[in-house]
């Protein structure tokens, strides 16, 4: 098993039914997420419980070898190019353990949602693609497809119909776009379905991206 990684956790003010894992992007933490447990303002029957991750502190190559919290290290600008493989492997199974987690705590995996946002996102799909549960669903969110040539060997049947809601920003300069349709495209290939909604944004979460999501969940969750 790999390292176990901190966390923050808010819980559903009635019976915890359904959970969220949702990965913050480079240099954040779960702290800058975790706002939107009430933001999403889901109805409390529901039953969700969010747990916010803390990526570990690493060396990130693109700024000078920094040490900052990342889900894994960005080797080069063009960050479609040169993808550090290893380091998301190894984010993913932190993730995985946190899945696991949750089901031997009595949530079936159907009920597990996996979201991340930027470098999260990248891991979150990751995650979720590769994992050998049958997961409620991914939320992308200004992000692409992190390890293509890992997704096209290691993919597993068992998520093949999962839904993909994915969110992105017309102005988006740090993962641009057209990334995120190379990479949709590459899932389509492969059968996936997912739901794209562009904001006119830049590296960010957009509010009417957030009412999005929560109708998104919601409706999810209520089939």
């Amino acid at each position: 098993m790999s390292d176990q990684i901190g966390f923050i956790e808010v819980k559903p003010e009635f019976e915890h039914r359904c959970t969220i894992i949702w990965l913050h992007g480079l240099g954040d933490s779960g702290h800058g997420h975790a706002p939107l447990a009430s933001e999403l303002k889901l109805a409390p029957e529901l039953g969700v419980k969010f747990i916010f991750p803390h990526a570990p502190e690493q060396p990130v190559t693109v700024n000078g070898g920094a040490v900052m919290p990342a889900w894994y290290d960005i080797l080069e600008m063009d960050i479609g190019r040169k993808i550090d493989e290893d380091g998301i492997e190894e984010s993913a199974k932190k993730i995985s353990d946190l899945i696991k987690a949750e089901i031997e705590n009595g949530i079936e995996s159907k009920n597990i949602l996996i979201a991340g946002f930027s470098q999260g996102g990248a891991v979150a799909l990751h995650t979720a693609l590769q994992s050998s549960h049958s997961l409620a669903g991914i939320i992308c969110m200004s992000t692409y497809l992190g390890a293509d040539s890992i997704f096209q060997s290691q993919h597993r049947p068992i998520n093949q119909n999962i839904p993909i809601f994915w969110g992105h920003g017309t102005y988006d300069a740090v993962v641009p776009l057209a990334l995120a349709e190379t990479s949709i495209e590459t899932l389509n290939e492969n059968n996936y379905k997912v739901e794209l909604k562009t904001y006119p944004m830049e590296h960010s979460l957009h509010p009417d991206e957030v009412s999005d999501i929560s109708e998104w969940i919601s409706v999810l969750l209520e089939a």
